[in-house]
């Protein structure tokens, strides 16, 4: 800022001996636009103008529009005026918007203090993405900061789900040895579901998480970010000094590096607003005044209902679990965490799985694939049986004897099922009943005896005939006509 004597200085330069702005700027070491406004030159060079600007006609226009936006940029203003006509560059219009533009008067904020162990701040900061196998993931960090110490806490993790959310707490805690008695939060889902003024609507599992540590949840004012600006600035540092070019093989491995990272350097930092101390000696002090932690476990499990399909699978975060087959078609509950995803119905464990964070995969057990394959396989020799039973007299009762002998029932079905096919109910009825009374239980001696009986009366050997294993081809039934209709045609 120019003092009185060098703006008497610079007027008598520009009026008196009619010094040009630059060589007057040259002379003193100053901004040309401080010598400018030192002669008030815009005012002078105005007065004795002739030419109209082409600004001019749309200088009320601006007035207007920054009486009700006295923050709108000039490049939008621009943007306005231009297909009104306004030809003149934007240049001009900047000078003039500065002129016309409205004082705003900036808001003005107190310094927080706080007490030691009395308040922490908590939030969450995005740093990219990483690939997890073929998997694109958001690596997301949980960050908690005391208020007095400045120490804080981090966890990495690849989504910013509820169970995540809770970990964070968990882990900060034990790392801080204690709990602090307000965690200020922003208005983020995790921590506030609803809010209509003075009126919070907290979310349910984070109350749960208070009751357990005993701390109270307070959320920042809407649109308030400099409420928790210690945990901002904790995670501008981390950003800057400790994830900038980091080089990391997984997320396990990222979160140790932290740890390292936070006890050499960033602790051994002087405390802001204390210089005289580090960051670890106020923390010791503060570690004090904390209070105890709960030592009961507490449950920070991701929970979420799904309705199975059709398949023996269940879809959760992008990947197919395997469940029983017993389950398929009903609601079921998943409990995640970071390592594994349980699957319950009606409070009893029915799955569980490892986690995994790729996407588009299929986890799943052989125990849940080898029981459906089986029940499968018992379903079909039912159908078969129940077939051969209800068109064949004594076919349960020569399939016992095969099983009396230890031989293969399934094989034995299967046999049986293709001769009825190829000689019909009636014939099988008799080559049965030859097979009980002779006390023989081998199928190839069911068809020798099938095909001798249709020799010795004379009839052409059978014909296979493949038939579609399509269901609705197989349970096709045609109604034979009436020929009563063709002997009236010879009467």
């Amino acid at each position: 800022m120019m003092t009185p004597e060098e703006i008497t200085e610079v007027k008598r330069l520009f009026y008196g001996e009619h010094w040009k702005i630059g060589t007057i700027s040259t002379f003193l070491y100053r901004h040309p636009d401080a010598i400018k406004r030192a002669v008030n030159v815009e005012s002078f060079l105005r007065k004795g103008r002739t030419v109209a600007r082409k600004i001019d006609p749309f200088v009320e226009f601006i007035e207007s529009v920054l009486k009700d936006y006295p923050r709108l940029r000039a490049t939008r203003i621009y943007e306005m005026i231009v297909p009104r006509g306004y030809e003149g560059s934007i240049s001009q219009l900047r000078r003039e918007v500065k002129e016309l533009r409205p004082l705003v008067r900036e808001e003005a904020y107190m310094k927080l203090r706080t007490m030691p162990g009395e308040q922490a701040q908590v939030d969450w900061a995005h740093f990219g993405e990483i690939q997890v196998g073929s998997a694109t993931r958001k690596l997301s960090a949980f960050v908690m900061t005391l208020s007095w110490s400045r120490a804080f806490h981090v966890v990495f993790t690849l989504d910013q789900q509820m169970g995540n959310f809770l970990r964070g707490h968990m882990e900060a805690f034990e790392y801080f040895g204690g709990v602090p008695r307000t965690i200020l939060y922003d208005n983020l889902k995790s921590a506030v579901l609803q809010r209509q003024g003075k009126a919070i609507h907290f979310n349910p599992r984070l109350l749960e998480l208070a009751g357990h540590f005993h701390f109270e949840p307070r959320p920042v004012g809407v649109a308030r970010g400099n409420e928790k600006g210690r945990v901002e600035r904790a995670i501008r540092y981390i950003r800057e000094s400790f994830f900038a070019e980091r080089r990391f093989k997984d997320v396990d491995n990222l979160n140790a590096q932290f740890c390292k990272w936070r006890d050499e350097w960033a602790h051994r930092r002087p405390c802001p607003g204390n210089s005289s101390v580090t960051v670890a000696e106020a923390f010791m002090q503060e570690r004090k005044a904390l209070m105890p932690r709960n030592e009961r476990p507490f449950s920070c499990v991701t929970m979420e209902t799904i309705r199975s399909g059709k398949q023996p699978y269940l879809r959760f975060d992008c990947n197919d679990y395997s469940i029983p087959y017993e389950y398929v078609r009903r609601p079921l509950t998943v409990l995640a965490d970071s390592d594994t995803i349980r699957i319950m119905h009606k409070g009893e464990e029915v799955a569980r799985h490892q986690r995994c964070w790729d996407k588009q995969q299929i986890i799943e057990l052989q125990e849940h694939i080898s029981a459906l394959t089986e029940m499968k396989h018992s379903a079909r020799q039912s159908r078969e049986m129940s077939v051969l039973f209800s068109g064949v007299e004594g076919a349960k009762e020569l399939l016992e004897k095969v099983v009396e002998r230890g031989d293969s029932l399934a094989k034995a079905t299967r046999q049986m099922e293709r001769l009825l096919d190829e000689y019909g109910a009636d014939e099988m009825k008799i080559a049965v009943a030859q097979m009980l009374a002779r006390d023989v239980t081998s199928p190839s001696a069911l068809a020798q005896i099938l095909e001798q009986e249709r020799r010795k009366q004379r009839m052409k050997p059978a014909m296979k005939v493949e038939i579609s294993n399509d269901p609705r081809v197989r349970k096709l039934r045609m109604a034979p006509p009436k020929l009563g209709g063709y002997d009236d045609l010879t009467k």
